[in-house]
């Protein structure tokens, strides 16, 4: 008879936290809580320690495993690769008579910064009155002068907020940092969640976790409503996939239905903004940005920018569009302002803080000063406005016990000289938590981020949850993952099942759509290119394969050493994949080269490496199984044996038959779907042209070697020896890899597909009449239908692939944006 985890649990109560210990610091989390929290945190271990039949090691794999499966990953500053995303397999268990002060003090909290920011960029009642001093906002790079008299139309500056909470030895919750610039860590955490769902099966329900789903849909309702009107369109303004957070953005984007968008999508016209899509621009009603203020708009701020919206600022102002947060949010994250944070809180609340700030001393004055340099060796110092200046390193604080004597006096002297510009703050000692390091449960100091987002009426709610990270020392908290850190999820838990918080979706009842939503002209482009970018590279390695051996016959002897061969050289020389003056080289050198050069901008490391580049501009719209497929590295290559090379150009065979048929059972019909198609039909048409040119210039024997080596190429063998009982001749050759408009590896199928997708896609003509890429392929399409194998000679087919470079210009003309210049180097670098 089985069990639910539930019944099991109080027999399994005891097991991984039995031998643990938090150290003598104290103000462990586990070891601190109330009884009953203290039985859920040794219940969810068991449960825990089941799953991973006792081995914390394999439990810990199995969580690693789920969040790669979900494409988690992330970037260290200065990184040019993402990390795979370091999620603990043991969540932060807070029972809910804890969170709920947590929740009274952040919602005290962001409506006190709410109004802090009205006075900044309002009456400035505070500055008047003497309350803060004017250095401290006129100071701060942050703040922007053109805001002020500029209040928002929706009457709020702050949509979205967090915190980075600290919880000390005695388990006070402090406020390390004021997050409204970016909501960086929101997405993790969704992220954190689905990996440990994965990983832990109904868990998180019999252990009555709250739900976060619930506030990601509140969060979105918010959004809208902010926009005044029926319906609107909201999309997530992201930097670009070079961003620190880029994956996190994305999975947001998808998750909450919004239309992810660079500021080269977006343009201005009549105080409105509109993206740029395929069916011309659409209207965008408001704008979540994840860039700073002095990019956004590089008329009105820094000029500099290029990922920004020329004229934004001007629609904002206006009402024609709503942007969360509004401009110039980022001055009220400044430590010098949170020396301030009591005395504001009585002020602006006429409350104590629930949450008290870290005690922060801001040195522009004098008396705070002087309690610096006092207290040097017991204090943190760090920039006051967020940006790094003389005498620290970084952004992040340092222990003024840490510096040498040589770096003690280079920041006394800087010190004296701009004091405004330094804080001195309190050395936090954090709170522990278990977590599972190296198949171990053991203690690790953590900071929580939470998160605070407007409801469709305009109040706020708290997500149940939040972004734990686990440090991997303890050294001062930082705000940021770096190398050995860790995640964690945070479990808010009731003391018994509350169904109020088991919402599960993002909305009860959305409204009934279909198709695939708007497409940007940017990702149309994209999507074109990395289906150009993954069919050159799968022809590529047909070439590869042809000259390692011949597939049909087992794969067994080399096509040949004589001209046929080298015609399959200089093909490779034609893409790319193989230096000038490659024919007469040993063709294992020649397959070698043009599977692994990184020099070469034809080979097969190449192509797939550019694949990967527009491909991460599109993690929003792939699957997560298409995505694990594309992420996968090259396999590893032994280029001493043409054997091991043909079983690695196997492996490669079987990825792109993988891709293919992901795409063709599990994308949506639609225009993205299209543009990926359109790309692929594109460069196999080209591809067709060029290899039936060049293998058509032999007679005699070689003739026939040609014809058979075509046919492997276009992959038509069957069909051909189906059809033809004979071995493989020119005439018949050429006519199914060209004119049989049933073949799918045919030139004339090739074509007819384009034509079918450039009509299905939207018009901006209200004429009626085709546009020009549609007459051009339609053009193309009745000629193959109206040709003889006979009229295909070497001059018509060159004729052809000319016609089809063609057709791609005018694709590109009609449906992506011009002024990308990336777009133009990488239509070079192919075609």
């Amino acid at each position: 008879m089985s069990t639910s985890p539930s019944s099991r649990r109080p027999v399994r109560s005891r097991g991984w936290l039995d031998r643990y210990s938090a150290g003598p610091e104290g103000g462990d989390l586990y070891t601190d809580a109330p009884s009953w929290v203290g039985e859920r945190w040794r219940a969810v271990a068991a449960e825990l320690a089941r799953l991973g039949e006792n081995d914390a090691a394999a439990l810990q794999e199995a969580t690693s495993r789920n969040a790669a499966d979900l494409g988690l990953t992330f970037r260290v500053t200065g990184d040019e690769e993402e990390r795979a995303w370091p999620v603990n397999a043991m969540p932060l268990v807070i029972g809910a008579d804890e969170w709920a002060k947590l929740e009274r003090g952040l919602v005290q909290r962001a409506d006190m910064l709410e109004k802090l920011a009205a006075d900044i960029y309002g009456e400035q009642k505070l500055v008047k009155g003497g309350h803060l001093p004017a250095a401290v906002i006129a100071g701060n790079p942050f703040f922007v002068r053109r805001m002020i008299g500029h209040p928002p139309a929706c009457g709020r500056f702050l949509q979205v907020y967090s915190a980075e909470l600290a919880r000390g030895p005695r388990g006070q919750w402090r406020i390390l940092q004021d997050r409204v610039r970016l909501a960086s860590g929101i997405g993790y955490t969704l992220e954190n969640r689905l990996a440990l769902s994965r990983t832990t099966g109904d868990l998180l329900a019999a252990s009555h976790v709250r739900r976060t789903a619930g506030f990601f849909g509140a969060m979105r309702e918010g959004m809208a409503a902010a926009c005044g009107r029926e319906r609107p369109r909201v999309a997530l303004l992201t930097p670009g996939r070079f961003n620190q957070t880029y994956a996190e953005q994305a999975h947001l984007a998808r998750y909450l239905g919004l239309p992810l968008v660079e500021g080269r999508d977006l343009s201005v016209l009549d105080n409105r903004l509109y993206v740029g899509t395929i069916a011309g621009p659409k209207r965008v009603d408001g704008i979540w940005r994840w860039i700073n203020t002095d990019l956004l708009d590089p008329l009105a701020f820094d000029a500099r920018s290029q990922i920004g919206v020329a004229n934004l600022f001007e629609a904002w102002t206006s009402g024609g569009v709503g942007i969360a947060n509004a401009p110039g949010s980022e001055v009220l994250e400044s430590a010098a302002l949170a020396a301030f944070m009591p005395r504001l809180c009585r002020l602006l609340m006429d409350e104590e803080p629930l949450l008290p700030s870290i005690a922060t001393w801001w040195c522009g004055q004098a008396s705070e000063g002087a309690t610096v340099a006092r207290r040097f060796d017991d204090l943190a110092l760090l920039p006051a406005f967020g940006q790094p200046v003389e005498g620290l390193a970084g952004r992040d604080p340092v222990a003024g016990a840490s510096l040498t004597p040589e770096e003690r006096a280079l920041f006394a002297e800087a010190l004296r000289r701009r004091p405004m510009d330094y804080c001195g703050q309190e050395i936090v000692q954090l709170s522990t938590a278990p977590a599972i390091i190296d198949g171990e449960i053991v203690p690790r100091p953590f900071t929580l981020r939470a998160f605070v987002a407007r409801r469709a009426d305009g109040g706020w709610t708290v997500m149940p949850g939040g972004f734990a990270r686990l440090s991997s020392s303890r050294d001062l908290p930082t705000t940021m993952m770096g190398a050995g850190d860790l995640s964690a999820d945070v479990w808010v838990v009731d003391e018994t099942s509350a169904e109020q918080h088991q919402r599960t979706t993002l909305q009860d009842s959305p409204p009934i759509s279909r198709g695939g939503g708007i497409l940007a002209s940017q990702a149309a482009d994209n999507l074109y290119w990395f289906g150009r970018y993954n069919q050159r590279a799968e022809l590529v390695l047909r070439v590869v394969r042809s000259l390692l051996g011949n597939s049909m016959e087992g794969e067994s002897g080399p096509t040949g050493g004589g001209a046929v061969a080298a015609s399959l050289v200089g093909l490779l020389e034609y893409w790319g994949a193989a230096d000038a003056g490659s024919v007469g080289k040993k063709l294992e050198d020649v397959c070698a080269q043009a599977l692994l050069s990184s020099h070469l901008p034809g080979s097969v490391a190449t192509l797939l490496k550019r694949r990967m580049d527009v491909g991460m501009s599109l993690r929003e719209r792939f699957a997560r199984d298409f995505w694990r497929i594309v992420s996968r590295p090259m396999p590893p290559v032994t280029v001493s044996r043409p054997q091991a090379m043909l079983e690695s150009a196997r492996w490669l065979g079987e990825h792109f038959s993988a891709l293919s048929g992901l795409v063709a059972e599990n994308m949506v019909r639609s225009s993205a779907w299209r543009f990926l198609k359109i790309g692929e039909r594109i460069e196999r048409a080209q591809a067709i042209c060029r290899m039936t040119h060049d293998l058509s210039a032999f007679t005699g024997e070689s003739e026939d070697v040609a014809s058979g080596v075509l046919l492997d190429l276009c992959d038509s063998q069957i069909v051909y020896r189906t059809r033809y009982l004979t071995a493989p001749m020119p005439d018949p050759v050429r006519d199914l890899v060209l004119l049989d408009p049933d073949n799918p590896r045919a030139l004339a199928f090739q074509i007819a597909d384009i034509a079918t997708h450039l009509q299905a896609l939207p018009s901006v003509r209200d004429d009626n009449v085709p546009e020009a890429p549609l007459r051009s392929a339609r053009a193309l399409q009745g000629e193959l239908q109206a040709a003889l194998v006979e009229d295909m000679t070497r001059a018509r087919l060159r004729t052809l692939e000319g016609r089809l470079f063609a057709l791609s210009d005018a694709i590109s003309q009609r449906y992506f944006l011009q002024f990308d210049r990336e777009g133009a180097e990488r239509r070079t670098r192919l075609l």
